[in-house]
């Protein structure tokens, strides 16, 4: 009897003691004025580093100019639309090191721009994947568009092209959303900590839904800065894009809690929590 005992109790499962690392971090509620904190720290990295921030901003600004002459070379304001918002889809991705920069401040490591050629090197694997993502969403965001351009007739008048665009906004603020909640929080989770692409994509759409309210405030706000770069002939650019990839790291860390992942490259120790 007791045999039969000892061979039942052997059989049971033993609970694992090995510790099972979560699919998504946890997030924190945050306040619908975040948004203008998140700024606020973003401009204090900005005049940090100028120099390095305001060369990004340059190559922004350079980079909208550009699209915008080759739109004019092809007498297309359709071609413009679709580059500019393929160009701001994959704005998560070349905002990383703005990410860096603002990583190293807060950690009280010296900014260095080979620092963030390196941890974004090391880092390459997962944002690729990220960035065919993106790439994705954008092709298909394209094909929606040119498939909306069909039903419109070549010469519009005021009232068509009122439509048009009110239309094509509609539709392309879906495919924005997606990206959104996808690389609000993914890419700097990415640059920070050891994770890999699913938890980080996962866990930032998860952080999106439960600060709905805030997260559409600060996408507002994105729309508002972006705008006003525009109206002021892209020159804005250089200013507002680094300022909104700076304030990003910081959302970023006030909102998810990814103190379960190690340290990304680059950093290490104590100081980061």
């Amino acid at each position: 009897m007791s045999e039969a005992n000892n061979h039942s109790t052997s059989n049971e499962p033993q609970a694992s003691s090995e510790y099972v690392q979560p699919i998504v971090a946890p997030c924190r509620k945050v306040p619908t004025t975040a948004p203008f904190v998140w700024l606020k720290k973003g401009w204090k990295d900005l005049v940090q580093v100028p120099k390095i921030s305001l060369a990004y901003g340059v190559i922004m600004m350079l980079i909208s100019v550009f699209i915008t002459w080759v739109a004019y070379q092809a007498h297309s304001i359709v071609l413009a639309i679709a580059i500019t918002a393929g160009f701001f889809f994959l704005g998560p991705i070349i905002a990383i090191g703005l990410y860096s920069l603002s990583r190293q401040i807060s950690n009280q490591v010296e900014p260095q721009f080979f620092r963030c050629l390196r941890e974004g090197q090391k880092n390459l694997g997962n944002e690729m994947v990220l960035s065919f993502m993106f790439l994705i969403v954008f092709l298909i965001w394209a094909r929606a568009a040119s498939m909306l351009h069909i039903f419109f007739p070549s010469s519009m008048q005021f009232e068509d092209w009122v439509m048009f665009l009110s239309v094509g906004s509609a539709v392309g603020a879906i495919f924005a959303g997606i990206i959104f909640c996808v690389g609000a929080f993914s890419i700097p989770m990415l640059m920070d900590r050891k994770v890999d692409t699913v938890t980080a994509v996962v866990t930032s759409i998860n952080a999106v839904l439960k600060n709905k309210l805030t997260m559409l405030v600060w996408g507002l706000l994105i729309v508002v800065l972006v705008v006003i770069g525009i109206l002021t002939f892209y020159l804005g650019f250089i200013v507002l894009l680094p300022l909104v990839g700076h304030a990003t790291w910081h959302a970023y860390k006030e909102t998810i809690d990814a103190d379960a992942w190690e340290l990304g490259p680059g950093l290490g120790g104590p100081k980061q929590k």
